[in-house]
């Protein structure tokens, strides 16, 4: 005997609240859509979880020459753009419940999209990489303080093991573990958050902190750039996690949420680095840039925020490897999202080993990285926030249809337009861009200098897309009362 509807519904609803999420790159269905947008809170702070953003205002004083008002200008700017960015492209995942790097088969086409798709799975490498290093200098300080035992090379490999494997772990239990992870995070790095300003307030020569010259404008421009580059790299994965809210859910709660839960850690973050690095300069230059937090804390501070603190740049690589699983299965890795992310787990693990062996500076490579993050994902940025304008929904059956029956196959696989804004988007962005082991042609113009190379991709794609011609496909894109009312749906954030 067929189950009633109310069943259905209540089985798809255990299914969704399940320990292991077994769901890949297939739409929710609107049944299993019972999220809520104030869930998202703790995903956006814990996303931000990380002690390198106290390295980060260390080096907007000590490389970008600011003083505090202007690394408080930055740190109240940086988070708003980037995230709020986040947000708005974010609305695609409750119009079409799937995650973003699926969504993006809709813009550039089945085969197109494998194109910008492995641009961004290889730049996640890169993230969850230095991620992964970061953890593993945290694991690393703490048995310093605690029980004396030194750095070396057998325990660099156990830590950075350690480190991963947690990570997969969490990754591969799923969208509901996530939360549960970051809910908790929140609270305890919260508190801890405020009694190491407590401490900084105490303790530290204001005098020297207030009296600090001013810098250039050029260089708060930069800063803003840098410190928004962590939160560009986010873009793409916005829709992931919010695929499981209905589509009727608040747009303007969507970016609100995303932007304050970052902002909230951004700031105080920046701010305690920037005041720190007045005191100790050579934060920003540190190959180690976990260790001076036992310098410049009491034990009895140092390791419980480092611990917490440890857990939150887990959760950080573990949501950057749950959304890089969806990203390797969208380019035709046919296994399950879970042993998916086992890829990016081992890569990281590799990359991770040679730049705590290797490389010579941490602080260098990191900010080139983020740089070239931000201008890799603006192309993309443009182009698919441009789409989102002309459409409300997607068609879940043409998504999941990578053969020439695809309503989104258009000719050849290719969305021509797309891939000719992203193209030309992408290598204008590096024209702009100089970092430490390259630079482009226009490094040194007004845009270079100031830092905007990732500002012009997503110009750039966006004027682009938006004047070339439609792409025409044979999508169904309002096959229910739910889609058609979004269909209707007008955005003003």
């Amino acid at each position: 005997m067929p189950a009633s509807p109310r069943a259905s519904a209540e089985a798809a609803v255990i299914e969704t609240e399940s320990a292991i999420e077994t769901r890949g790159l297939e739409p929710v269905p609107d049944s299993e859509r019972t999220g809520k947008v104030r869930e998202l809170f703790p995903t956006w702070v814990a996303a931000n979880i990380s002690v390198l953003l106290l390295t980060m205002g260390a080096g907007l004083v000590v490389f970008n020459g600011l003083n505090i008002w202007q690394v408080l200008l930055v740190a109240t700017v940086a988070p708003i753009v980037a995230y709020g960015i986040v947000g708005l492209i974010s609305i695609a995942g409750k119009r079409g419940g799937a995650p973003g790097m699926a969504l993006s088969r809709a813009v550039f086409g089945q085969r197109g999209n494998l194109f910008p798709g492995s641009l961004i799975w290889v730049a996640r490498w890169g993230w969850e990489t230095i991620n992964a290093v970061t953890g593993a200098y945290a694991i690393l300080t703490v048995l310093d303080l605690l029980f004396g035992v030194k750095s070396n090379t057998v325990l660099i490999v156990v830590t950075l093991l350690l480190f991963v494997t947690g990570t997969f772990l969490v990754s591969g239990l799923g969208i509901n573990a996530l939360r549960v992870c970051s809910k908790w995070s929140t609270y305890l790095f919260g508190a801890f958050s405020v009694l190491v300003l407590g401490y900084l307030i105490a303790e530290t020569d204001w005098s020297a902190v207030l009296d600090k010259p001013a810098g250039s404008a050029a260089m708060v421009v930069a800063g803003i750039g840098m410190i928004g580059a962590g939160g560009i790299s986010w873009v793409p994965s916005g829709p992931d996690f919010t695929r499981y809210l209905p589509r009727t859910a608040s747009s303007k709660k969507l970016v609100g949420t995303a932007v304050g839960g970052a902002g909230i850690v951004v700031l105080p973050m920046v701010l305690m680095g920037a005041v720190m690095a007045v005191s100790t300069p050579n934060l920003a230059r540190a190959q180690d840039p976990v260790a001076f937090i036992g310098e410049l804390l009491p034990t009895w501070i140092a390791v419980p925020y480092l611990l917490i603190a440890l857990i939150g740049m887990l959760l950080i690589n573990s949501m950057s490897m749950y959304s890089a699983g969806f990203t390797a299965q969208t380019l035709g890795i046919k296994v399950p999202r879970a042993a998916a992310v086992s890829v990016n787990a081992v890569i990281s693990l590799v990359f991770g080993f040679l730049l705590m062996v290797v490389a010579t500076s941490f602080i260098g490579s990191f900010i080139s990285f983020l740089t070239l993050l931000a201008v890799a994902f603006s192309a993309w940025i443009g182009v698919f926030g441009v789409d989102m304008l002309r459409r409300k929904t997607y068609d879940g059956q043409a998504l999941l249809d990578t053969t020439r029956t695809s309503a989104y196959w258009y000719k050849a696989g290719f969305a021509w337009q797309a891939m000719t804004a992203w193209a030309v988007a992408l290598v204008t962005g590096l024209l702009f861009t100089k970092v430490d082991w390259f630079a482009g042609p226009l490094a040194t113009s007004w845009i270079g200098k100031h830092g905007l190379g990732w500002v012009t991709g997503i110009a750039v794609s966006a004027l682009l897309y938006a004047v070339l011609p439609r792409s025409k496909s044979r999508a169904v894109e309002a096959d229910s009362p739910a889609a058609a009312e979004a269909e209707r749906e007008t955005v003003s954030v």
